[in-house]
């Protein structure tokens, strides 16, 4: 698992250290404070690897530099196979990478991780793990499984050309077909991961979607009873699709390439995840973490889960509320405060409403209200200090907050109360 991260002179803030929970560690903060960069950063500790150097196509997952001229250190610790790992790794200018300790990275157990434009990024510790000759990197393996996201859809080539994954449609296919073990999984972890009981992933019959494309192309039943082909899916189910197929696919290879090596299956996984939210339904958004903990779990028997996310959901922030413990989750929490960027560790406080969170130190909303209705709130608050507004203020203010407003509101009640009080509304 990993434990800390303290960087310096890199990424948006001066410097940043974070001590991880061994559980669940959530990650919040504005667009462009450096939430997915840490998440890149984690990546590359645990596999000495940036995602785009592996796979070229990508546009995220790219090198991470210093931000000014002065030295430049990532200095990191996890747990690894055997015991606990900890190293200073500095940039070096002249070659432009990052020192790294001759010979492979120690083990860290299954990494997976999951990037917000539908790209996914694997190391498995039974594939991907270097071996050393005379001190010597070889890399006979490749150093990481990266896909792009049509490559989760239609499959994966090396360097030669080689196929190393089939892709979603070929693969499923394949184990619908047979009805082995990999296709319960598959069918297990999509229930696991459904919005809701009542409406359950389920896979469908077969079709096909071209007169020219030969596939069977498997299909999800939707809960009005039509069969829809998995590449016709919402952008929130196919989100979900191609996360429970990688982690059947990863599992199901790693526990192969195990058994060949004659070595037992890892018991260890980190799994990334940036924008978990990411086109999910607010009914989605109040289960995927605890589905994902129950999923991965599940999946891979007796093994420590850690998870990191990034998230810019109050509804995820409100859905862990039940399960969160300060021994093993932390929430990290990106602030930009005096023209600086600032990261906190911060204590979980439960805020029960969702829309309580939109006012936390997670989000700073000063409301979860449309910008145009706080400006009209304001108004109407900034009037209720004067000691004799006027009646035309009054009933101006006020017919605009009935129109605005619903008859539920909190503060319309207020508002209200307070007028006719002050006997300036009947």
């Amino acid at each position: 698992m990993l434990k800390r991260l303290k960087l310096n002179n890199i990424g948006p803030a001066d410097n940043m250290d974070l001590e991880f929970g061994p559980r669940l560690n959530l990650i919040t903060g504005d667009n462009g404070l450096g939430k997915s960069f840490l998440l890149d950063i984690a990546w590359w500790t645990l596999t000495r690897k940036w995602p785009s150097e592996i796979n070229t196509k990508l546009t995220a997952g790219k090198k991470a530099l210093p931000s000014t001229d002065g030295p430049a250190s990532i200095e990191f610790s996890f747990t690894s196979k055997m015991k606990e790992e900890s190293y200073k790794s500095e940039f070096l200018r002249r070659e432009q990478s990052w020192a790294g300790r001759p010979g492979r990275p120690p083990n860290p157990g299954l990494v997976f991780y999951a990037m917000a434009d539908g790209s996914f990024a694997v190391w498995d510790p039974a594939r991907n793990y270097w071996r050393t000759q005379n001190d010597v990197d070889v890399q006979d393996r490749i150093p990481a499984y990266v896909f792009g996201p049509t490559e989760v859809w239609d499959g994966l080539n090396g360097k030669d050309g080689k196929p190393i994954c089939n892709g979603l449609v070929l693969d499923w296919a394949g184990w619908q077909k047979e009805k082995g073990e990999a296709f319960k999984s598959l069918s297990a972890v999509l229930d696991v991961l459904s919005p809701s009981t009542e409406e359950p992933l389920v896979p469908g019959k077969f079709t096909r979607i071209s007169l020219d494309d030969a596939r069977d192309i498997p299909t999800i039943r939707m809960p009005y009873g039509q069969d829809v082909a998995v590449l016709h899916a919402s952008a929130g189910m196919r989100r979900i699709i191609a996360l429970a197929y990688l982690l059947v696919w990863t599992w199901e290879e790693h526990k192969k390439a195990a058994e060949l090596l004659g070595e037992e299956s890892t018991k260890q996984v980190v799994f990334l995840i940036d924008e978990v939210e990411s086109h999910l339904h607010p009914q989605w958004q109040r289960k995927i973490i605890p589905a994902l903990l129950v999923v991965v779990q599940k999946l891979i028997k007796k093994a420590g889960v850690q998870i990191i996310t990034a998230t810019h959901s109050p509804l995820i922030m409100a859905s862990v509320e039940p399960l969160f413990e300060e021994s093993m989750d932390a929430w990290f929490d990106l602030d930009f405060e005096r023209k600086k960027v600032v990261l906190t560790h911060r204590d979980f406080e439960k805020h029960g409403d969702a829309g309580n969170w939109l006012t936390s130190e997670a989000f700073d909303l000063d409301s979860g209200r449309s910008v145009e209705y706080e400006t009209l709130i304001n108004k109407a608050e900034v009037l209720l200090e004067k000691e004799k507004p006027t009646t035309k203020e009054i009933t101006k203010v006020n017919e605009e907050l009935v129109a605005a407003l619903s008859p539920k509101d909190e503060f319309l009640f207020r508002w209200r109360y307070i007028c006719k009080k002050k006997g300036w509304l009947e």
